[in-house]
């Protein structure tokens, strides 16, 4: 009986030893599997924070390359601003030193013409003392478009003669057709003159030049046309020998008024009283 339950004891501190020794492993296991659970834990808390160091790093890498372009794209855009405003600039002063060229060219070319132009009106008027009265002095600053643009003796009438005689009014007729003649022989010249200056010029301000003296040509010839109408209902007048006297009053005009304006039909007092009319009317 000794040795059976001595047995038994023996065989209950083995199994005892056994159960220790099994759950010392069970702890150890426990304890291995929590360590290589931290560790990876661990590795796989430095494998994020380097994931994140390493996106912050492009990140800001990114952000520098990013400024980088943006300074580079911000000097060229001002290189190019830079290069077009003085491309502006010199296109610019090119255009006027143009233009200043172009106006200097225009200044001689029209003085050229007003040279030309005197000496044709010189040549005319030589040509017009060989037909018209004999000239005396030159026009007048005050005279209108009205008056003849060449001077002629003054008429000295004879002691007692009778208003509009015979001499009078051969007088006024010469005075008369001499500016007639004087104003067809410009519209004769300016007809000539367009048709041989036709103004395809191939400078842009000489064109323009060319037109703006044709129109003030065709004005001055509009006016001239309707002046010779003038002069031809005037002389109508010396036929029918109503001449001389005031459309309005039936006044004698006077030979003094009669030179100045040829073409006259009413006296100064009436001349005077319309003229006011006029002013009051259009202000």
């Amino acid at each position: 009986m000794a040795t059976k339950n001595k047995k038994v004891k023996s065989k209950a501190k083995a199994k005892a030893r056994t159960n220790a020794k099994t759950k010392i492993k069970a702890k150890t296991k426990v304890k291995t599997k929590s360590k290589t659970r931290t560790k990876a834990k661990t590795k796989v808390r430095a494998s994020a924070k380097t994931k994140t160091k390493t996106k912050t790093k492009t990140k800001v890498k990114a952000r520098v390359k990013a400024s980088a372009k943006a300074k580079t794209k911000a000097k060229v855009r001002t290189k190019a601003k830079t290069k077009t405003k003085a491309r502006v600039r010199t296109k610019a002063k090119a255009k006027t030193k143009t233009k200043a060229k172009v106006r200097t060219k225009a200044k001689a070319k029209t003085k050229t013409r007003v040279k030309t132009k005197s000496s044709v009106k010189i040549s005319r008027r030589k040509s017009v003392k060989k037909s018209a009265p004999r000239k005396i002095a030159n026009k007048q600053p005050g005279q209108s478009h009205d008056t003849p643009k060449f001077e002629f003796t003054p008429y000295k009438p004879k002691r007692k003669e009778t208003y509009m005689s015979e001499g009078q009014k051969n007088h006024f007729r010469t005075i008369l057709q001499a500016w007639k003649r004087q104003l067809m022989e410009e519209v004769d010249r300016t007809v000539n003159h367009m048709q041989g200056e036709t103004g395809n010029a191939p400078d842009p301000a000489d064109r323009a030049s060319y037109e703006e003296e044709f129109n003030m040509e065709l004005k001055t010839r509009d006016r001239e046309r309707k002046l010779i109408r003038k002069i031809d209902s005037t002389l109508d007048l010396l036929d029918l020998d109503d001449y001389g006297y005031c459309e309005s009053c039936g006044v004698k005009i006077g030979i003094q008024r009669l030179e100045a304006r040829p073409t006259a039909t009413l006296c100064i007092d009436c001349k005077t009283l319309a003229e006011i009319k006029e002013r009051q009317i259009h202000g």
